[in-house]
């Protein structure tokens, strides 16, 4: 069963699919404001009339496409193309000013490759045991989990710790807006209607990286010129056996924290790229050359948000849960072509099942070849006036921030927080912290409510779950050490001043 379920997608049929789902996705991945989440949802109906494997497999390759694609404009322009590609614009966008566009992108595309079989090899052989671990997580173990992935706020602050933090509290702070899901508590509307269902994510996204940057060069005296390019050849994927062996432990690390992230409904590939770039970097010998252009950074962020794909689908076949917004897309297509995800999937559709396995597995291989033969097409992109692209960027991210609920206050709040995103540059507050802050300030919350709900107000209730007890120990020993560090650094500097 299983072998004929993979071998059902080598045709030419399924492979055409396949590779117009990728190429698609792609697209979609790399333009600023559309993401692959977008794109799943408008290709949905036109796997209506295909036949369940088919249809799964057009989404798949999107899937795989969208997440991958992120990493071209979060490279070149500085701008992620999706929320999982943020962590990349933080070395892939240096690397690309230092003249190594064409190096960052072999490396980013070689790593996403990667990071999707690590996860293909997951979803394949340990989806149902992994499934039932993250079935036992309940709102004990989701708050202590977003509570740890909080503290690598510590590893973001750079050298100026209250800005950094600063920064943090603001993205949690902005994260409350609206209406609360439990309670229904009205918080900062301002009487608005519209600022009841508080930012979405994508806005605040667009806003920071890409209406800043726009703004931050329109404050500037723009070039005529592009971007001229020292390096735009690269050898295999621009990273040496040295360097491969030397990230190895770097790789497996961040893959890890992407398929675990990816499993648990709700977090994906959005907070996953960055937990993995904070972990590499506090792990690292020489934190202070990230954000300089290293692949350290880079090869982190694109392997945990690559990796995060497959750990999505896991509670999405096994258990019938979404594990982000395209596998919940998914979980539809699934349920209209009569097919119920769940525990008796893989013994009543087994052939579907590893059926579109194969169908991730060739997605991968297609993602591959298509954006490793696009590097040099990709590279012109900073050929191209800045006077020129910018306002073209803009027009983009106006038309994919509308187009995700068809609603002018997201617009409007991209162009807010454009704004916040040119003031922190100027003054020098790290981004970052606040990225990561907007994204789990609202999970925080929930899980500490439903706890605190659950214990009857005890919140030495938390500490009754073992999962909980040892991420919160975690994330107060990574405090206290990111402080120590601090200090001693403030020390030193002093000393030697």
């Amino acid at each position: 069963m299983a072998v004929q379920g993979l071998l059902s997608v080598l045709n030419l049929g399924t492979l055409g699919i396949v590779f117009l789902g990728v190429v698609i996705g792609i697209i979609f991945g790399s333009i600023p404001g559309l993401t692959s989440t977008m794109g799943v949802a408008l290709c949905l109906p036109l796997t209506f009339g295909m036949s369940p494997l088919n249809g799964i497999a057009m989404l798949i390759g999107l899937y795989v496409g969208g997440t991958s694609g992120g990493l071209i404009s979060a490279i070149l322009l500085k701008i992620p193309g999706t929320p999982s590609s943020v962590a990349t614009t933080f070395d892939g966008g240096p690397m690309a000013e230092n003249g190594e566009a064409g190096k960052a992108l072999g490396i980013g595309i070689f790593y996403s490759f990667l990071g999707t079989v690590f996860s293909i090899v997951a979803l394949i052989f340990i989806a149902p045991s992994l499934a039932k671990v993250a079935l036992k997580f309940g709102p004990y173990e989701y708050f202590a989990i977003c509570l740890f992935a909080l503290t690598m706020i510590g590893s973001m602050v750079g050298d100026n710790l209250f800005k950094g933090l600063l920064s943090g509290a603001a993205g949690v702070t902005f994260s409350l807006f609206g209406i609360a899901n439990i309670g229904g508590a009205s918080r900062f509307t301002f009487g608005l209607t519209s600022m009841e269902n508080g930012f979405s994510q994508l806005p605040v996204m667009i806003g920071l990286f890409a209406v800043s940057e726009v703004i931050r060069t329109g404050a500037e005296k723009v070039s005529q010129k592009g971007m001229i390019m020292k390096e735009a050849d690269i050898h295999g994927f621009g990273i040496s056996r040295k360097e491969f062996l030397e990230q190895f432990v770097n790789f497996i690390r961040s893959a890890l924290i992407g398929i675990g992230i990816g499993i648990l409904p709700g977090i994906g590939g959005a907070t996953s790229n960055i937990v993995a770039y904070s972990v590499a970097r506090q792990q690292s010998r020489y934190p202070e050359k990230f954000g300089t252009g290293i692949i350290d950074g880079l090869i982190a962020s694109e392997t945990s948000n690559n990796a995060s794909i497959g750990g999505a689908l896991i509670p999405m076949l096994t258990l019938g849960i979404p594990g982000d917004t395209v596998t919940a897309i998914m979980l539809g297509a699934l349920t209209l072509h009569g097919i119920t995800p769940g525990p008796m999937l893989f013994k009543n559709s087994g052939e579907l099942v590893y059926g579109v396995f194969g169908a991730f597995i060739m997605a991968t291989i297609v993602m591959l070849i298509v954006e490793y033969g696009g590097i040099r097409l990709f590279i012109k992109v900073l050929a191209v006036p800045k006077y020129i692209l910018l306002p073209i960027v803009l027009v983009l991210c106006v038309v994919g921030t509308y187009g995700t609920n068809h609603n002018m206050f997201d617009v409007w709040s991209s162009l807010l927080f454009g704004v916040i995103g040119y003031f922190m540059a100027v003054h020098e507050f790290p981004k970052a912290p606040m990225i990561l802050g907007f994204v789990l300030g609202q999970l925080v919350e929930e899980n500490l409510v439903r706890g605190l709900m659950y214990a009857n107000n005890n919140f030495w209730g938390f500490f009754e779950s073992p999962i909980a007890s040892v991420f919160m120990a975690v994330a107060a020993f990574m405090v206290l050490r990111t402080a120590v560090k601090q200090i001693n650094t403030a020390f030193i500097k002093k000393e030697t001043g």
